[in-house]
């Protein structure tokens, strides 16, 4: 008689991923949230990856060999989304104005992400009066309004207009310094608990440095709910540059397409009946912070076990 046993398979290296692996993992409500918020932030990443290919015009370009756009026109099959009141092409300039909008998104995630973990990791591990002096300065920082901070570091950077990178260097910059806390106090509090585990005593006992451990051992297991605080923190980031185009201080129109000057210049279009200029961007930050929104949300609802919607088991034949 044979005795067949069955095999468990483990999901590839590629499922194990935070966003795949989360997909993997949801249902129902929860995996619909994630697959939509994967698209419309898939949209906006390829638009702003192949935005030479896809814009039809360049985002400060206001003639072709035609001659002048003409400001403020409506729709028509040579201007889709029309041209705005300084005569660029609405289409172009929202095209282009995803690349603007995830680039200070990446640098002020990715400086923060370091900064804040790092932080976090010393603080919570080594403790001592570094920890209670770290703690003091993040709880000092945290409740600082963002927008503030982004107009005082544009204008000590830029001087209140700003170029292509020092425009995303100010918004990125002030965002990071507001973001630090977070990722702070999350991976501080995981580090508190895990010092005291019994691998970390393990690995303490057979001479293990406080590097090896803090980086190897501790880090490791630290940081599963930082995905959840990456995609809301990037919502907040792209609010936030918008505010920053809309009063005046983001980046100058000739150096690249940010989507709040362009609403900010559509203000007094709303009162003639010029829909088209502002629509189009304000759709455009709705829609990307609404994909962004959806993943965290999706998230943090797949993370927590309360919330998560359990698979049916299958009969088995």
């Amino acid at each position: 008689m044979t005795v067949s046993v069955a095999t468990v398979r483990k999901p590839s290296l590629l499922w194990r991923l935070p966003i795949l692996s989360h997909l993997r993992q949801s249902v129902g409500v929860q995996r619909g949230m994630l697959i939509a918020g994967i698209l419309i932030s898939g949209m906006f990443i390829v638009a702003a990856i192949f935005a030479p290919l896809i814009a039809p015009y360049g985002f400060a370009q206001s003639r072709d060999e035609n001659g002048l756009f003409g400001k403020q026109l409506p729709p028509s099959p040579e201007h889709l989304w029309g041209t705005t009141v300084g005569g660029f092409d609405v289409l172009s300039r929202v095209i282009w104005g995803t690349q603007t909008a995830l680039s200070v998104v990446i640098v002020a995630v990715v400086l923060s992400i370091f900064a804040g973990v790092a932080l976090g990791l010393v603080s919570g591990y080594l403790g001592g009066w570094l920890d209670r002096v770290l703690v003091v300065i993040a709880d000092a920082i945290y409740p600082f309004p963002t927008l503030l901070l982004a107009i005082v570091m544009s204008i000590v950077i830029s001087g209140g207009r700003s170029s292509l990178w020092s425009g995303i260097l100010s918004a990125a910059i002030s965002i990071t310094v507001v973001f630090i806390p977070q990722y702070f106090r999350v991976v501080r509090a995981e580090a508190v608990r895990l010092k005291a585990e019994a691998f970390v005593e393990s690995a303490r006992v057979v001479g293990s440095s406080t590097g090896r451990i803090m980086f190897t051992h501790v880090l490791r297991n630290s940081t599963r709910t930082l995905p959840l605080i990456l995609t809301l923190n990037a919502s907040e980031a792209i609010l936030t540059l918008a505010g920053l185009g809309f009063l005046g201080f983001g980046i100058a129109p000739t150096s690249a397409a940010e989507w709040g000057y362009d609403l900010n210049r559509a203000l007094s279009d709303t009162a003639s009946g010029i829909w088209w200029t502002g629509v189009f961007p304000g759709a455009a930050i709705v829609l990307l912070v609404l994909g962004l929104t959806l993943v965290g949300e999706s998230i943090n609802d797949i993370s927590d076990p309360k919330l998560r919607t359990r698979k049916p088991l299958r009969k088995a034949a």
